[in-house]
């Protein structure tokens, strides 16, 4: 079965890392990530990456719309800026049958 993706893009307080505080918050969301994953089974948390102005969230699952659907609600409470998106991906990386949707939050 492919590989689907949910990957979270949020912006930051400033066009770098953002505050300290700011990327503390962020990844004390985290582990809700990967708690809600877990039980609807749904997939895999596979980290972050801070910097150029956003914080971004790996996600990893058979059904991209199962796991935004178990990680949804915990990226719109951690999110706090405008400008913020996430990509769903249905499909492998590379594969030019992939479908992508870009939601904005």
């Amino acid at each position: 079965m492919a590989e689907h993706a949910v990957i979270a893009h949020l912006r930051l307080s400033d066009a770098g890392f953002g505050t300290p505080v700011e990327r503390q918050r962020l990844m004390e969301f985290e582990g809700r990530l990967e708690e809600s994953i877990k039980k609807a089974g749904a997939g895999e948390f596979d980290g972050n990456e801070f910097g150029n102005g956003e914080c971004v969230w790996y996600m990893y699952g058979p059904d991209a719309d199962a796991l935004y659907r178990a990680v949804e609600p915990i990226i719109r409470e951690a999110m706090t800026q405008a400008g913020s998106f996430v990509v769903k991906r249905r499909g492998a990386p590379g594969d030019p049958a992939a479908k992508e949707e870009t939601i904005q939050l």
